[in-house]
């Protein structure tokens, strides 16, 4: 089917969460719902993971988390300080919302 047969995408604008959409940021939120809902991450290891510097990994961490997608919290193992990330109940919706709209946008049939 070439490109102008396509089937336009109905049901109005898709909207892809800007938040979530950016790179870096989609690759923080994919490694942390790719977690069981209870687990928790922690900073260097996302950092590690991800290939990030400590000072773009915590300007990322705190937009997704002023839009409630993560909660931080900070603890002291072995009197060393430690931060955990975790993605939260509304981080996962919106992660799960997102991927959904992307799939609209490529007029991909929905996930089961």
């Amino acid at each position: 089917m070439d490109s102008q047969e396509r089937r336009p995408v109905t049901g109005g604008a898709i909207i892809l969460d800007e938040t979530i959409h950016q790179s870096t940021r989609l690759r923080i939120m994919t490694i942390l719902v790719s977690q069981p809902v209870e687990d928790r991450l922690a900073y260097g290891f996302i950092q590690k993971t991800l290939e990030l510097t400590g000072g773009n990994l915590t300007t990322h961490l705190r937009k997704l988390e002023e839009a409630g997608y993560l909660a931080m919290t900070k603890e002291f193992l072995d009197s060393k300080p430690r931060t955990w990330i975790q993605a939260t109940t509304e981080g996962r919706r919106a992660f799960a919302e997102y991927l959904s709209n992307l799939e609209k946008a490529l007029n991909l049939p929905p996930r089961t």
